[in-house]
């Protein structure tokens, strides 16, 4: 009987291990085929069964284990899994990408200090991926993401349901965003996560976004059901269905959070039910995000490699994403056509066309890129889109670039999970340049716009006072949600300066400095002292000047200007305010003063410009010339005004001044033909075209510019509110016009430089329009005289 039960037990253990190897081996095939759903629950049973696996077989199994829910964004189950595995021992070589997962598993749960070790680790191991570096030195104090919250007020959008729903677009009065509802009659999935494939929705109402649920496209309006977490499901583009590419990557995102944002202003609030959209457009594959032309009568959308019944594959058998255009004709979207930058062997996603619609951003894992997705630009030419261009290495890295977006003035947004944020896809504004297609700098967007989970596909005004954005906050996981905000405050957080006191002669750190801290009558004035390092650090709101005296006993008093006004970047500032002994050769002390130049019509910093300084006691001149960064600095001293001129061909400045107080400012505005000058604008009385004192002053201005620049001829481009009827209020613009133009004529301006027209109440910079109960301090915002730039040579 001994032998019998032994031999039994034999068996089961045999049986045991041989089941556990054929699990693993079953979780290897669902793996390789990127069906990471199924491999999750397989690899879960086999390691159940761990003892009959051995130590090389178990920790293979965990690695991919881990791989597998890092790919479908369940970030807690990932840190679990990597946790352990850290436990047991370093990663090698061969899996040096587990840091990296592990750390982003991390910072996506909130756990941003134990993240930042992990980026170390990674670094050492991988120096030539920045993220490690950069990551690590913003999870050091995440403060400069997390200070602006205050600002803006987010909904949640009932319009969301127990699967995802994300990417909107404004369409014709309503709202088209992406939703994984299923098509009439048919259940597919793909085998990545276990979920439904996406279709476009649209409702027709977004300004009142009440009602129930939404229907989708083409569909019946489904009955409202209660939102619980099921089964994961992730937005288009995580390339669900796609192999690794020429570049190694994947393509087209997907995205989701915990609710980490609790207590920041989140409220529930109904939508309508939504309308068709298109049957002719959703087929029971992947359609994605959208973006339509100013007129509403085209739009290129992303779908799977699938058109006129055809489903085609890569040379390696994998479905890929494409773009395809589609024009509306009597109601109904026809005529669907890829664009001829599609491609069988890679993604392409994403679209986002400019105010003009003459350049498209899309996100692709094409070969020749920075990492896995990057964002590119094309440009419509003769009928025909150019061959794309890559946005470059300030946008693009070695992550996911994705979800680009264009609001009115051409300012361009994106998601990344490269460039440092809070965890997952964080959103960006991108600086351009004037053509659209170079970047000048990347900003996140920072809480509670972005969370530590997936934060994408932003749409907003120009000056984000309002638009909607995808998350998964709530629910985490892949559960994906439309959400709407409302910006209620400043756009961004007051500017980071540290004030640096030391001694002019041996450059040393003055300690215990007082500093006065005077910001024009703003607040009452304060007095701070320097640390050990002659540092002191304050933050200071946008549009101000402010004064800084400087003393300690021994030395000189200093006393230095600062201006946050028209400052191109949100980067900490620095200003060095040396301290000069008492009782020395020379009775005044010298500072350094920096600046910026930047363009009035985008406010990016300017290249190449030639700054002139004038010391104003005896004549002489000092210049340098701006680098990349648009940046300059001089010497002055603290007993003598200054000007500061900027010059570069084909373009002019207003100047600067630095009195010796310290009053003034040193960032100056260049402008070209086609702008607006940058002069404080001129104001009249209601219902009166006559110049006010206070207008007089600043038509001196124009004087002033115009003798300057005798070449130069504008436009006097005057409004007024919308009280009283347009005929009347276009008539008095008019005068005002002719009024001002009349003023430079009389202080010598040739009348044949000059250009009046009026407006009327056509171009209200408010909403006091007709019917609206406005203040008169508002209404007057309406009443003013622009200058626009007609020729500068």
């Amino acid at each position: 009987m001994t032998q019998i039960c032994s031999l039994f037990g034999l068996l089961l253990l045999l049986n045991g291990s041989l089941i556990a190897q054929s699990l693993s081996k079953q979780a290897d095939r669902q793996f390789d085929q990127m069906a990471y759903a199924q491999a999750i629950d397989l690899y879960e049973q086999a390691l159940t069964r761990s003892a009959s696996l051995s130590e090389s077989e178990r920790r293979a199994a965990k690695i991919k284990l881990g791989y597998s829910y890092h790919q479908t964004h369940d970030t807690q189950n990932a840190e679990r899994v990597y946790r352990d595995l850290l436990n047991e021992g370093e990663f090698g070589p061969d899996h040096a990408q587990c840091y990296l997962y592990y750390a982003q598993a991390l910072a996506s749960n909130g756990k941003y200090r134990e993240a930042q070790s992990m980026y170390d680790k990674y670094t050492n191991v991988q120096p030539d991926d920045k993220r490690g570096q950069t990551f690590s030195k913003l999870y050091r104090d995440v403060t400069p993401l997390t200070s602006n919250t205050d600002s803006y007020k987010i909904e949640f959008l009932t319009l969301n349901t127990r699967k995802a729903e994300f990417s909107p677009m404004l369409y014709k009065g309503g709202l088209v965003f992406v939703s994984a509802g299923e098509p009439n009659g048919i259940k597919r999935v793909f085998n990545w996560n276990s979920t439904p494939y996406l279709d476009l929705f649209y409702l027709p109402e977004a300004k009142d976004l009440r009602g129930s649920s939404a229907s989708r496209v083409g569909g019946s309006v489904p009955k409202a059901s209660k939102r619980t977490k099921t089964v994961l499901v992730r937005s288009l583009g995580s390339d669900d269905y796609t192999t690794q590419t020429a570049n190694d990557t994947r393509t087209i995102g997907f995205f989701g959070s915990n609710n980490i944002n609790a207590g920041l202003g989140y409220t529930d609030e109904a939508v309508n039910p939504s309308d068709r959209f298109s049957q002719t457009l959703n087929t029971k594959y992947h359609e994605g995000p959208a973006t339509f032309t100013q007129d509403g009568s085209r739009i290129i959308f992303t779908r799977n490699n699938y058109n006129n019944g055809k489903f085609r594959k890569s040379t390696d058998g994998v479905n890929k994403l494409k773009l395809y255009a589609a024009t509306q004709t009597d109601g109904y979207w026809g005529k669907v056509e890829e664009l001829p930058f599609n491609s069988d062997n890679y993604s392409t996603g994403h679209p986002a066309l400019s105010p003009d619609d003459k350049l498209l951003y899309f996100a692709s894992d094409r070969p020749g890129g920075f990492g896995g997705t990057d964002i590119y630009v094309a440009k419509w030419l003769g009928g025909t889109w150019s061959e794309p261009v890559n946005l470059g290495d300030k946008i693009n890295t070695k992550g996911n670039e994705l979800f680009p977006s264009v609001d009115e003035a051409g300012h361009l947004y994106m998601a990344s999970d490269g460039q440092p944020g809070l965890g997952g896809l964080d959103m960006f504004y991108v600086q351009l340049s004037d053509d659209g297609q170079h970047v000048k700098s990347v900003r996140n967007l920072g809480e509670p716009l972005n969370s530590s989970q997936d934060d994408f596909g932003i749409i907003t005004n120009a000056d984000r006072k309002t638009g909607y954005f995808s998350s998964n906050r709530k629910n985490g996981g892949a559960d994906d949600d439309v959400y709407r905000f409302t910006r209620e405050g400043p756009m961004y957080p007051c500017r980071e300066l540290t004030v640096s006191v030391f001694d002019a002669d041996s450059k040393e750190p003055v300690a215990n400095a007082s500093v006065v801290v005077d910001n024009g009558g703003k607040n009452n004035e304060k007095q701070l002292k320097t640390d050990a390092d002659g540092l002191m650090r304050l933050c200071l709101d946008a549009d101000s000047d402010v004064k800084f005296l400087a003393s300690r006993e021994g030395y000189s008093d200093n006393k230095v200007g600062f201006s946050t006004r028209d400052l191109a970047d949100d980067q900490p500032s620095r200003l060095a305010i040396p301290l000069s002994r008492s009782g020395g050769a020379s009775a005044t002390t010298a500072s350094t003063v920096r600046g910026i130049v930047t363009s009035q019509a985008d406010r990016m910093p300017i290249k190449g410009v030639n700054v002139v300084l004038v010391n104003m006691c005896n004549g002489a001149l000092q210049q340098t010339m701006t680098g990349d960064d648009g940046r300059y600095e001089f010497t002055v001293q603290s007993d003598c005004d200054y000007s500061i001129e900027a010059i570069k061909n084909n373009m002019g400045t207003t100047g600067g001044k630095i009195a010796k107080d310290g009053w003034g400012s040193t960032d100056l505005v260049m402008f070209k033909k086609g702008d607006i000058i940058k002069i404080d604008n001129i104001y009249y009385d209601i219902n009166k075209s006559n110049i006010r004192t206070d207008a007089a002053l600043e038509l001196d201005k124009v004087v002033e510019l115009m003798m300057k620049y005798p070449s130069m001829k504008i436009e006097m481009r005057s409004h007024t509110d919308s009280r009283a009827t347009a005929q009347y209020n276009n008539t008095l613009s008019a005068n005002r016009a002719q009024a001002a133009v009349v003023y430079l004529k009389k202080k010598g301006i040739a009348a044949k430089r000059m250009v009046a027209r009026g407006y009327g109440e056509s171009l209200l910079l408010n909403d006091c329009k007709d019917g609206v109960n406005c203040p008169d301090d508002e209404h007057q915002q309406n009443r003013r005289t622009e200058i626009k730039i007609l020729s500068l040579q």
